[in-house]
C-alpha cells in the first residue's frame, strides 16, 4: 500500500535546484532593491561633539591598555580561555569563581586578535607571548573535544572552579576530555559566534604576527576548523551526535570563513571557496538585510556581521563578487553608524579608508570608556532617558559611560536602559584594547 504523496516518481513543479535557485534569486534581487531604494536615514543629532583627535587627551591610555592586557593574563584566562571572574565583593579583588565560560571561545578569539594588533604596533615581546598564549587556549578547546570540533570552554576536573563552571553550564552539555594525560570537562553546544569569533582571531593574528610558527599553527587550525564544518555539511555536530547549530542559511558567514580558510591554506581552501562563492554571494545580503529590521533586540548579531565581512571584502580579488559583499556591509553599517559603536568604526576605518567626523568620534568612544567601571553594577535608565518602542529602549543611543556593563560593550545594544549585576563580575576589559590597538595601527590614534 502506497502512502499518500509517495506514488509518483515524477519531481512536482517547482521543487528542483534550478527553482530553488530561482526562488533564492528573486528573493535576493528584492531585497536589494529594497534597500537600494530606502531613502538615507535622518540622522539624529549627534551624541558627542565632533572635536579634532589632536586635542584629547590621550595620555596615558597605552599604560591603560598594556594594564588591561596584564590584568587578563594574570585573572582572566584561568585555564588559558577567557573567563571573567566573580569577586568577594565589589570592592575587593578576591576571586571566589569564574563566570560566562560559556563565551571563552568567541572573546579569546578577540583577545586575540587585540593582542595581535598590539604587536604588529610595539613588536612588544609581551603582546606576542600573550598572542602565544590566547593561541595555545584556543588550540586546547579544538584539541579536548578529540574530533575537530570547537568547544565552549574548558575547565580541569580537578580545579576548585569546576563545579560551578559546570553547573552553570550545564544546560550546553558538559563532556570530557583528557589533554597532556590531565581530565577536563569541556562545554558543547558551540554557537556560530563561537566559532566567528576564533576564526576572526585567527584570521587577524595570521596577517599581523609574522613569526612562521605562530602563521604556521594557526593555518592547521584554521584547517581543523574549517574542515569538521565542510565534513559536517556546515553543522556543529557533538559527541553524542545532537545538532547545536548550522551554518546553512548563512552564506554570509560560510563564506567569510572559507575566506580565512583560503588565505591561510590556499591548497585546500581556495577551490572550495570559489565554488561556493559563485553559488552564494549574491544572498548574502538576505539575512544581513533582514537583521537589521531590528536594531535593538539579538544585538551581538551586528558584532558577527561586522567581523565576518571584515575578513571577507578585504580579501576579496574579484570586483565582481566583492560589490555583492560591499552591499551587504553597506546596509549594515548603515544600521550601526550612529550607534556610538568605537569597533564598528575601526573595522569600517579599516575597510573605508579615513573619514574626518567618525575618526573624530572614536576616540572620544574609548575616552569614555575609560570612565566606565569594570564591574557589573547593575543600570537601570527607565524612566531618566526616554524609552521607544520597548520599555527596555532608549530613543537614541545612550552615552557610552551610561551603558550597562558587560563583558564585551560593543556586541551591546547602546539603547539598552536595564541590566547588569551585583558589582561582582569583572569584565576583560577586550573592548577597549581591540579598538585601541586597532586605532593605533591604522592611525587614528
Amino acid at each position: 500500500m502506497k502512502h499518500k504523496g509517495s506514488g509518483s516518481t515524477s519531481r512536482p513543479k517547482g521543487s528542483g535546484r534550478g527553482d530553488r535557485s530561482l526562488i533564492l534569486t528573486s528573493a535576493a534581487e528584492a531585497v536589494r532593491s529594497l534597500h537600494t531604494r530606502r531613502p538615507a536615514r535622518k540622522k539624529t543629532a549627534a551624541r558627542i561633539s565632533a572635536r579634532p583627535v589632536d586635542i584629547i587627551d590621550t595620555e596615558g591610555w597605552e599604560e591603560a591598555a598594556l594594564s588591561i592586557s596584564q590584568k587578563i593574563q594574570e585573572r582572566h584566562l584561568p585555564f588559558g580561555v577567557i573567563m571573567d571572574p566573580i569577586c568577594v565583593s565589589p570592592d575587593r579583588d578576591g576571586i571566589v569563581n569564574y563566570t560566562r565560560a560559556g563565551d571563552s571561545a568567541i572573546w579569546t578569539g578577540h583577545y586575540l586578535a587585540a593582542e595581535a594588533f598590539r604587536y604588529k604596533v610595539t613588536e612588544s615581546p609581551d603582546a606576542l607571548e600573550n598572542a602565544r598564549v590566547a593561541l595555545a587556549g584556543i588550540q586546547s578547546l579544538v584539541d579536548i573535544t578529540g574530533t575537530g570540533l570547537l568547544a565552549r570552554t574548558l575547565v580541569p576536573a580537578d580545579s576548585r572552579f569546576a563545579e560551578a563552571i559546570t553547573r552553570e553550564e550545564a544546560s550546553n552539555g558538559i563532556f570530557k576530555g583528557k589533554l597532556n594525560g590531565r581530565e577536563y570537562f569541556w562545554v558543547g553546544d558551540t554557537s556560530r559566534d563561537q566559532y566567528c569569533g576564533v576564526l576572526f582571531g585567527l584570521a587577524v593574528a595570521h596577517e599581523m604576527v609574522a613569526d612562521p610558527g605562530v602563521r604556521s599553527e594557526i593555518a592547521q587550525l584554521v584547517t581543523r576548523l574549517l574542515e569538521f564544518l565542510v565534513d559536517h555539511h556546515w553543522a556543529v555536530v557533538m559527541p553524542d551526535g545532537r545538532i547545536s547549530t548550522v551554518f546553512i542559511g548563512r552564506p554570509d558567514q560560510q563564506l567569510a570563513l572559507l575566506q580565512i580558510g583560503r588565505r591561510v591554506n590556499s591548497g585546500r581552501f581556495s577551490k572550495l571557496y570559489r565554488e561556493r562563492r559563485s553559488a552564494l554571494a549574491r544572498f548574502v545580503i538576505v539575512p544581513i538585510a533582514f537583521e537589521v529590521l531590528d536594531d535593538h533586540n539579538s544585538y551581538f548579531k551586528f558584532n558577527l556581521a561586522t567581523i565576518n565581512l571584515f575578513n571577507l571584502i578585504r580579501w576579496e580579488n574579484s570586483s565582481q563578487f566583492k560589490e555583492h559583499f560591499t552591499f551587504a556591509y553597506t546596509v549594515l553599517r548603515r544600521t550601526t553608524d550612529d550607534h556610538g559603536n568605537a569597533h564598528f568604526n575601526m573595522i569600517d576605518r579599516a575597510l573605508k579608508g579615513p573619514d574626518r567626523k567618525r575618526d573624530q568620534e572614536t576616540p572620544e568612544l574609548l575616552a569614555a570608556w575609560l570612565r566606565r567601571p569594570s564591574r557589573d553594577e547593575f543600570v537601570d535608565l527607565r524612566g531618566t532617558i526616554p524609552s521607544c518602542g520597548q520599555p527596555d529602549r532608549a530613543c537614541h543611543a545612550i552615552p557610552v559611560e551610561q551603558r550597562v556593563r558587560t563583558d564585551f560593550l560593543w556586541q551591546r545594544s547602546p539603547f539598552l536602559l536595564v541590566g547588569g549585576g551585583s558589582g561582582l563580575i569583572e569584565a576583560p576589559g577586550i573592548d577597549f584594547i581591540l579598538p585601541y590597538w586597532m586605532a593605533r595601527f591604522h592611525q587614528v590614534l
